[in-house]
């Protein structure tokens, strides 16, 4: 838990558990479950939810699309959503496969930006929407809650570093592995994986065909097996662990 404040508490309620389909969830739960929230205070983070609003999205609507003016910061409550650009050529790329406790457009919404990607529910997804102009306000307007967002930022970042690390460091076991290794796991313990291949491999920076021979290699080594058409479970933490920092000299034969 972030900050000092001996009247932060920690509201992180279920925080790295995915929501089970069905279950209805208020603003306040799913801004507990998000870290960007960890170090404010109670009476600021009330304040907070009272300008929240919660927006549910179908599997396969669009949230926003790149370029259109950006409503406000998003907290995923439940669901999946991918965030992408689209290049000059028309190809797409994901930048990012966001699961429950994770934000998105905050930045151009505190900014005051166009969307500069587009968003996607890949499931059925609830949100908390922070609207742009409310937020901001209470921004402008209390530096003692900038302060602690900005705490709460911090973890944004570091995701960011990793995942410049996974491109330039690591090989295509290495990132997949660290996804799993990082993913939200849902209540069974297991990971769901997208239901298109594509999607995520694309997040990683792979082909379709390198991500499916990569998965298959981690199912032979024995450290995954599929429970699912996209669930996995990892079967050993501390060899994907390894794999995913490339000390492991030699992938297990079983």
């Amino acid at each position: 838990m972030f900050g000092s404040d001996n009247t932060t508490r920690d509201r992180r309620i279920g925080f790295g558990k995915s929501q089970e389909p069905g279950v209805s969830l208020n603003i306040a739960e799913i801004l507990q479950g998000c870290p960007m929230f960890a170090a404010v205070d109670a009476r600021r983070f009330q304040r907070l939810a009272t300008i929240a609003r919660i927006r549910k999205f179908r599997k396969g609507e669009m949230i926003f699309r790149q370029g259109e003016e950006c409503p406000g910061t998003f907290v995923l409550g439940s669901g999946l959503v991918r965030v992408f650009k689209v290049g000059r050529n028309g190809k797409e790329h994901v930048l990012h496969m966001l699961g429950p406790g994770q934000t998105f457009a905050e930045v151009a919404a505190i900014e005051g930006l166009p969307c500069p990607a587009s968003a996607e529910a890949l499931e059925p997804t609830v949100c908390a929407l922070l609207p742009r102009e409310k937020f901001c306000e209470m921004m402008d307007e209390d530096l003692i809650l900038c302060r602690e967002l900005l705490r709460g930022m911090v973890r944004w970042v570091r995701h960011l570093v990793n995942q410049i690390e996974d491109v330039v460091l690591r090989d295509a076991i290495g990132r997949v592995a660290r996804y799993l290794l990082d993913a939200t796991p849902t209540a069974d313990g297991s990971v769901k994986l997208p239901t298109l291949n594509r999607h995520l491999a694309s997040h990683l920076h792979l082909t379709s065909e390198t991500f499916s021979r990569t998965i298959r290699r981690l199912i032979d080594a024995g450290l995954i097996v599929k429970t699912g058409p996209h669930h996995v479970q990892l079967l050993d933490c501390d060899l994907l662990q390894q794999v995913a920092d490339g000390t492991l000299e030699k992938l297990p034969e079983i």
